[in-house]
């Protein structure tokens, strides 16, 4: 069956790539960093930002949360999260395994799926592989994920493999309704309407925690399900910094050349560049606005508290190796004077600038493959962030 999105990689540097992903909707060049859209909307930041000045090509929804609320029925009756957001480029759905694993206290999991309490209302709901299809399909996004199982990043060897067999028999479950559903054609009317076609694509999650030999087994078995793509699961959710590059270095250049490889909810801007380094296409994070959010900007020269009393006075851009609109208007002194004075733009500002941020870094990175000179890149991207860091703790 021919697959619902194209991907070509154009040139590679080592183990890092360059590559072009074509969706019905978008053009993405990678590697890319996708914003993420946890409520259908990225936080502090418009659509039209994203758009207009930032080109972000793919941001990512999140399942659990649209599930809860609105529900699936008051996005379907709007035609789809694209037409309930007005997002028209593309989407990536996580699946809700992520968020079902960090509600230990209000689950119950079973061969099923899980069993939960809404964080909002505490009222009682259930996730499956067909469920997280069904909901997904609604959502109308371009690339969906498998249900997973998402194991603590300490998590020891035989839990963890118990947890990354149940993930395949959940991958394959997650496919027979996944292929049903795109056969059928249920939830794609508005996909008709909008002039587009096609299906939806389907990537598979690698678990494992921090265990090598588990990663290879767990990729074994995704990979003899096939998908349109490989996603990394299970890594920043606890475990050290040298345990994800170990894991990062020991299973993303195994993954297969002819698909996309996404690290799923990773990470800082040093976490990127590694990853790039170690073959990984995609990557998605709430940091950016998160940290926007509580005062932190990510520079050329590291990471910046805006709060700091040093900054009261700065004339200065929060970045001055940096273009975005924020950059060439604001100075750091009066960003800082709206935080402390409560304002809600100053998190807007960050925020918007810390994604320009992310999104560049990543064109940066890909220009460096493209131009053969990716390994100097890492070295200078990382030593000029990690001195400054040094001097402004």
């Amino acid at each position: 069956m021919t697959s619902p999105i194209e991907w070509n990689v154009e040139t590679t540097d080592g183990r890092a790539r360059a590559g072009t992903l074509r969706t019905r909707r978008s053009v993405i060049e990678t590697p890319v960093f996708m914003p993420v859209g946890t409520q259908a909307a990225v936080k502090g930041i418009r659509f039209e930002w994203l758009e207009d000045e930032l080109d972000a090509r793919i941001i990512l929804g999140n399942t659990y949360h649209l599930f809860l609320r609105p529900g699936v029925d008051v996005i379907r009756e709007f035609g789809g999260l694209h037409k309930f957001g007005t997002w028209s480029r593309s989407l990536l759905t996580d699946s809700g395994g992520f968020q079902v694993f960090s509600l230990s206290d209000l689950r119950k999991l079973t061969e099923d799926g899980v069993e939960f309490r809404s964080h909002l209302d505490g009222g009682k709901h259930f996730l499956s592989p067909e469920v997280s299809m069904e909901i997904q399909a609604a959502l109308g996004s371009e690339i969906v994920m498998v249900f997973d199982e998402c194991p603590p990043g300490d998590a020891g060897h035989d839990l963890t493999r118990k947890s990354l067999e149940m993930t395949a028999r959940w991958a394959l479950r997650s496919k027979d309704r996944f292929n049903e559903l795109q056969d059928s054609g249920q939830d794609t009317g508005y996909r008709a309407a909008d002039g587009l076609s096609g299906r939806q694509a389907l990537f598979g999650i690698v678990q494992g925690a921090g265990h090598y030999d588990l990663r290879s087994e767990s990729l074994a078995k995704t990979v003899e399900i096939g998908f349109d793509g490989y996603a990394i699961g299970g890594l920043s959710v606890g475990e050290e910094k040298d345990v994800m590059y170990g894991v990062l270095d020991h299973i993303a250049h195994q993954m297969p050349d002819d698909a996309p490889r996404y690290l799923m909810g990773v990470g800082t801007p040093e976490d990127l560049i590694e990853a790039v380094y170690n073959g990984v296409d995609m990557f998605d994070c709430v940091i950016p606005t998160r940290n926007g959010r509580t005062g932190s900007a990510f520079t050329s020269h590291g990471k910046i508290n805006v709060r700091n009393a040093k900054f009261t006075s700065d004339k200065g851009p929060i970045d001055a190796e940096c273009s975005c609109s924020v950059c060439q208007r604001y100075s750091l002194g009066y960003i800082r004077h709206l935080y402390q004075a409560g304002e809600m733009t100053a998190a807007t500002m960050i925020s918007h600038h810390n994604v320009a941020f992310f999104l560049n870094t990543m064109r940066s990175a890909r220009t460096a493959i493209i131009e053969g000179r990716f390994t100097q890149f890492r070295t200078d991207f990382l030593a000029k962030i990690g001195r400054f860091a040094a001097e402004s703790v």
